[in-house]
């Protein structure tokens, strides 16, 4: 009998106990919720002297998950009204390259509080039926947002598709265009694959990556080859700087930004005009993962897709050789045209 009772008396001592461990962690995340409601940090930089109107950049943060609500489409049309929300066409756009880390920066520009980022690539300018629903469609598109955040969106295509350049310019002239680029061949055979691991899902056969790359006939690189053209970034740059100056490029270190990101987003923070504001502290290290994972806040954390990271099959280490070699004079043109060195093998 007595031990029937010091057992119900530890089990209600127990259920005590974690009542008021919850209590405690409910408090400190209401402390927290309530701390970021402060306004504490204004918008300033690109957007110049604060107006009446003018939303503070640590309100824009706290409001991530009212914006998310509205993303999803459960706002009604006086709710968006009462906060002053839009849909803007975007300031700034990622268009390339693929398989350079496109995804991975548009992620972490997203942990700045005055970027606002589209959730699915919108292939707009380089899909001709998606092009001639026209700009209102494109701009339908776009997340809902408070008037003097940037809303970004990336579409990797845009980068090696010849209308593209034009089609934006006709949009706007004065974009910010953000290009993301690794080692030309490591790029390759990360496209290669990726597009063969769709193949295997599909319990498809696919060539090698040495027998795409390299012409049987000539033994010489198969420039026809995507893959290859792609990883050709002077070439499709050129085709770009026929409607947009240079200055209004910036190029992305895609390999730094999946071993030291930080400051490849300060710098991409001051092409784009905007405050100082992503830190070390949004930024960790899953060791588990072998990549960085983004922290917004003390509650809400974020790592990127699983297919990021995928492992690269082994090739060959003569067509290695001989595809660094023949990226070696495009490379030197682009460091030359852009005005930053990689010092790619």
């Amino acid at each position: 009998m007595l031990f029937k009772q010091q057992a119900l008396l530890r089990q209600k001592l127990f259920v005590l106990g974690s009542l008021a461990i919850g209590s405690l962690l409910y408090l400190v995340a209401r402390v927290g919720s309530l701390d970021r409601l402060q306004p504490l940090c204004p918008i300033d930089g690109r957007f110049g002297p604060r107006s009446q109107d003018e939303i503070p950049l640590r309100a824009l943060q706290f409001k991530r998950g009212l914006l998310h609500e509205f993303r999803k489409g459960n706002a009604t049309k006086e709710q968006i009204r009462l906060h002053n929300l839009v849909q803007q066409l975007p300031k700034a756009i990622i268009i390339g390259v693929r398989k350079g880390g496109t995804r991975a920066l548009l992620e972490m520009l997203n942990l700045h509080p005055a970027v606002v980022k589209a959730s699915q690539e919108i292939h707009f300018f380089d899909n001709d039926e998606n092009y001639a629903k026209g700009i209102e469609w494109y701009r339908k598109k776009m997340p809902f947002s408070y008037p003097h955040q940037i809303t970004i969106e990336k579409s990797p295509a845009y980068f090696i598709t010849e209308e593209v350049p034009e089609r934006i310019y006709k949009m706007n002239s004065s974009i910010k265009l953000l290009i993301i680029v690794r080692e030309p061949t490591t790029r390759a055979i990360s496209d290669y694959t990726q597009v063969l691991e769709g193949k295997e899902r599909k319990n498809k056969t696919y060539y090698k990556f040495e027998k795409l790359a390299i012409d049987p006939n000539t033994c010489e690189v198969n420039t026809k080859y995507k893959a290859v053209r792609t990883s050709i970034y002077t070439k499709h740059l050129e085709r770009w700087l026929k409607y947009f100056p240079i200055e209004q490029f910036h190029i992305v270190d895609g390999d730094r930004l999946i071993t030291e990101p930080l400051p490849e987003l300060q710098l991409v923070e001051k092409f784009l005009n905007l405050p100082p504001r992503i830190s070390q502290y949004n930024l960790y290290f899953n060791a588990t993962r072998g990549f960085y994972c983004l922290r917004f806040n003390i509650v809400f954390n974020k790592c990127l897709a699983g297919s990021k990271g995928r492992i690269h099959p082994e090739v060959d280490t003569s067509v290695i050789t001989k595809l660094r070699k023949f990226f070696h004079p495009f490379n030197q043109k682009f460091y030359q045209i852009t005005g930053r060195t990689f010092h790619w093998p």
